[in-house]
């Protein structure tokens, strides 16, 4: 399999469970990694017979900046959901940072990575 993938994917949210999280928002960073098969996209030289990745590049921003849910966990299910929707896409990686995360000790990141595929 084929893969596409869009990292540093950055948008502002209010996902968390604390009412700080909510209220002030913070950025999230997203990656991606999309399985295809690119063969006849390549072939054809045609854009139709893979995932537009710009467009992918806009929904999940758009779910980042949208409706707030308390878990990274919710955030990624989201995005995977999202990504399968495009026909090319046969699997996805998603992985979701939360840099800023409400921590009382020193960390460099906090992330939730999963991977989705169709049945």
């Amino acid at each position: 399999m084929d893969r596409v993938a869009l990292r540093g994917l950055k948008a502002r949210g209010h996902h968390g469970v604390f009412p700080a999280e909510r209220a002030e928002g913070q950025t999230f960073v997203v990656d991606l990694v999309m399985g295809l098969d690119s063969r006849a996209a390549a072939a054809g030289d045609d854009l139709g017979k893979t995932v537009h990745y710009g467009v992918v590049a806009e929904e999940v921003v758009g779910l980042v900046q949208g409706e707030p849910v308390d878990l990274i966990e919710t955030l990624a299910e989201r995005i995977a959901e999202q990504c399968l929707r495009h026909e090319a896409v046969r699997e996805v990686e998603v992985c979701v940072h939360k840099p800023d995360a409400p921590i009382t000790v020193p960390f460099d990141d906090v992330t939730i990575t999963i991977t989705r595929s169709r049945v």
